[in-house]
């Protein structure tokens, strides 16, 4: 064996060993993100690298190992922004549906408290007009209806007004829900620029 030989053999096989350190350190990221994932743990540099037990330099200078962690990171985004937007249409669709039912119950009460008070003039003129042809308890029978009626018609309207304040509520939360979807939305395109490895290090 010649004196080069041996230098040679030494390198190769230290080339192996870190080849095979290499695969196992991606290997390991590669189990940490999917781990990740699916907890929804925040995804950042430092906590890869400290769970993977890998260094952060060999994060950003290994291409496969700083692809991996940029595509989760950009998935988890991505799912962030599905979230927030189903939990916005859900807020939305909630209180839409609650507005349209208390404006149509407001719709139906303003009709019947206008039934009623058109009820309400129609005996009173009846009972101008027939007075003095009506028995007494036909009479008396037409003012206690009528007390009945005018009753029923604070009622209504009592009710009119918290159905009136049910829908102002109902569209300030509409109101509210979009406002706070297009807040968010800002801050997602607030996001910090990535550094000069085309990554954000949260750690």
């Amino acid at each position: 064996m010649t004196a080069l030989t041996v230098p040679a053999a030494r390198t190769s096989r230290a080339l192996e060993v870190r080849r095979q350190k290499t695969a196992a350190g991606l290997a390991r990221i590669k189990d940490v993100l999917e781990q990740m994932a699916k907890k929804r743990t925040p995804i950042t540099m430092a906590a890869v690298a400290r769970t993977a037990d890998v260094s952060r330099t060999f994060l950003y200078e290994h291409a496969a190992a700083r692809a991996l962690v940029e595509e989760a990171m950009n998935q988890a985004a991505g799912r962030r922004v599905q979230e927030r937007q189903a939990t916005h249409d859900e807020l939305e669709a909630s209180w839409r549906e609650r507005a349209l039912n208390a404006e149509s119950a407001l719709k139906t009460a303003q009709a019947e408290i206008l039934a009623q008070r058109d009820q309400i003039a129609e005996l009173i003129g009846q009972v101008r007009d027939l007075r003095s042809e009506w028995p007494e308890e036909d009479i008396a029978r037409i003012i206690t209806e009528n007390g009945k009626l005018k009753r029923r018609v604070r009622e209504l309207t009592a009710e009119g007004k918290s159905l009136a304040g049910k829908l102002s509520a109902a569209r300030d939360n509409v109101r509210f829900a979009d406002k706070r979807i297009a807040d968010l939305e800002v801050q997602l395109v607030d996001r910090p620029a990535p550094d000069s490895d085309g990554l954000v290090d949260g750690g």
